[in-house]
């Protein structure tokens, strides 16, 4: 693969405009085309990230010769037919979180990309901040001994649009799915899957949750506390408790910049680590690095671990009766 590898963004709403930023902030990317579902959309899109190809439909898209890797930036309920188009045309895809509505689409997902022997990751782009990176150190170091739970949180109050994507079940909507999903698999880079769910949601009258709280279990007394909100506010903050110290993850802990070490008998720390661009740039990195080294996923966010983090969201939500529309 060429040390230059060229980017396609299918979708033009408000994460697809974020992505192309932090885009340009990544060394070897080149955005050379986009996809909408109108000709209109696609050219003020391209327009405005100077953009060469501007293509009125997806599998236009898809279908784009010039192009390595899409990446997929519209609602949940069309990530696994928009993911699944892009790998039948033989294009690479890093896929925006939630990966799918569920884990049987996950697993639709994953099952093309590896028969299609094609890269394929989802988006959970915190995980590769250099801070969050420095967290999976620190803890892998034995720097607060043996991790025994993790704190977690991400929720803000959106305004009310019973249509909108927050708060319509055909979107796939509720706090989970769309920022839940960041303390899920924040729990799960630390302890891995859950053998145990006890959880509690706020069923709101449009029928997805409006705020959640869960508690997950793990061998050997692990714990992981996680709440999630889109109708309040809550500090987005996460901890990683040991037996020997913590490690504060300041807000907002999804994009951190901040990290503060305590171990136990010694001086607190503070540890600044800045990223640079907007942040989604270290997702982007990731996908171009496994590309240019012939890896079909991440070590970092590998398929197996995106599906099971599906799981245990399907599990959470059971406990809540919610199912959406296209279930």
């Amino acid at each position: 693969m060429k040390n230059t590898i060229r980017w396609g963004i299918l979708s033009t709403g408000s994460i697809a405009h974020t992505f192309a930023r932090g885009l340009s902030a990544a060394p070897g990317a080149e955005l050379v085309a986009v996809g909408s579902r109108t000709q209109e959309a696609a050219n003020a899109f391209g327009e405005e990230f100077n953009v060469p190809h501007r293509h009125g439909s997806y599998e236009a898209l898809a279908n784009d010769p010039d192009v390595d890797v899409i990446y997929v930036a519209t609602p949940h309920n069309l990530h696994k037919e928009n993911t699944i188009l892009c790998l039948e045309s033989g294009k690479a895809v890093l896929c925006e979180k939630p990966f799918a509505i569920n884990a049987t689409e996950a697993r639709a997902m994953v099952e093309t990309a590896r028969r299609k022997k094609l890269f394929l990751m989802e988006a959970m782009w915190s995980r590769f901040i250099p801070a969050i990176v420095r967290v999976r150190e620190l803890v892998k170091e034995g720097a607060i001994g043996e991790p025994r739970m993790v704190v977690s949180d991400f929720g803000f109050r959106a305004g009310w649009n019973e249509e909108g994507r927050l708060l319509n079940p055909k979107f796939g909507g509720g706090g989970l799915l769309d920022v839940g999903v960041y303390t899920v698999s924040f729990a799960s880079m630390i302890f891995g899957t859950p053998n145990a769910i006890a959880s509690m949601a706020h069923i709101g009258r449009t029928g997805v949750d409006e705020q959640a709280a869960m508690i997950y279990g793990y061998p050997e007394g692990r714990l992981a506390v996680l709440y999630t909100a889109v109708r309040t506010n809550t500090p987005q903050q996460a901890f990683v408790l040991g037996t020997d110290g913590r490690i504060q993850v300041h807000a907002p802990w999804w994009k951190p910049c901040r990290l503060t070490l305590t171990v136990y008998g010694k001086e607190e720390q503070t540890l600044d680590i800045p990223f640079a661009g907007n942040g989604y740039n270290y997702e982007a990195e990731e996908t171009m690095r496994c590309m240019q080294n012939g890896k079909l996923e991440s070590d970092v966010m590998p398929l197996d671990e995106t599906i099971a983090i599906m799981e245990t969201m399907d599990k959470t939500r059971a406990q809540w009766g919610l199912r959406y529309p296209m279930e």
